[in-house]
């Protein structure tokens, strides 16, 4: 089997969870998925299965989309709550709503974050969340990432008991945005502690949440030998990418990672998908000193 499945990850268990369980089900261990979520973040995860395991770098590139909540008033050590509380105030109002279009605006575009502590971002070897469970101090790298779309999409609630309140959000973000991070620096731009407290990813790999599969669901299309209507083959995530079909001749030479001129292909662009008896077999990407296309990225030679 193989092609793209949306998958929709539950609450509770792990994308290393889904994979496992998925390697059951299908009854085969070459599966990937595209980008990991948290144990309490639910929504769509793409993941694929068989030699569609070759394109899960350009499912990650996409971007994605999330929809949650962010609470004002309190702050945890994971940023999000499963963490254990490191702080609390009282708010003395709650903030306006142009307060908080303007710090959710100060958050787009190209920003540079900070990973959490607790995540599995790597510094010499070893994951973040090692060295915060082990107690250990260390200097976190930051990088830059792009927030295309961050703002409210209902009206924030006032809790006059806690004094604390929370914002409904939509965030459109390039791969390796830590949405938690988002939350928290909303709290700074405030200045107050806030925590991410809830969120579904709604759109990753050009799949949207009502797409996507629950893996019970799953079970029964096997069963019933309904998979495949709904996968997508392993060319989906490569649509952008200009198409050339070739021939038997090009065929011979491309199956072994050959060269190309513009001319013989017909093309100018940087990155031309290349396909054989309707099937894609490579990327290939122009070399400006060499004036030839080369091979970025075999899928078959067969």
């Amino acid at each position: 089997m193989n092609g793209i499945l949306p998958v929709y990850k539950e609450r509770g268990m792990t994308s290393h969870d889904v994979v496992f369980k998925l390697r059951k089900i299908l009854n085969t261990k070459k599966i990937g998925h595209s980008g990991t979520l948290d144990p309490n973040v639910d929504g769509v995860l793409p993941v694929a299965i068989g030699r569609a395991t070759k394109v899960v770098d350009y499912l990650i590139a996409s971007g994605k989309v999330y929809r949650g909540s962010i609470t004002l008033g309190f702050a945890t050590t994971t940023e999000d709550l499963d963490g254990e509380e490191v702080e609390r105030i009282r708010l003395n109002a709650p903030f306006t709503n142009e307060q908080i279009n303007s710090a959710l605006a100060q958050l787009t575009g190209v920003i540079t974050q900070i990973p959490p502590m607790y995540s599995a971002v790597k510094v010499n070897g070893k994951k973040l969340y090692e060295y915060a469970r082990a107690g250990e101090a260390v200097t976190r790298p930051s990088r830059q990432v792009t927030v295309s779309d961050f703002r409210q999409i209902k009206e924030a609630t006032w809790d006059a008991a806690a004094k604390t309140q929370t914002i409904y959000f939509e965030v459109a973000a390039s791969k390796g945005t830590y949405v938690r991070t988002l939350a928290v620096d909303c709290g700074c731009i405030l200045g107050v502690p806030a925590v991410m407290s809830s969120l579904t990813r709604f759109k990753s790999g050009g799949f949207e949440i009502k797409e996507a599969i629950k893996l019970s669901e799953i079970q029964t299309l096997v069963t019933n030998n309904e998979l495949t209507s709904y996968l997508r083959p392993i060319d989906y995530p490569l649509m952008q990418y200009s198409l050339i079909d070739v021939n038997n001749d090009l065929w011979e030479r491309l199956k072994n990672g050959g060269w190309f001129t513009k001319n013989e292909l017909n093309i100018d662009a940087d990155v031309i998908r290349m396909r054989y008896q309707n099937e894609t077999k490579a990327l290939y990407q122009w070399d400006d000193q060499k004036k030839v296309y080369k091979p970025l990225k075999m899928f078959s030679n067969q």
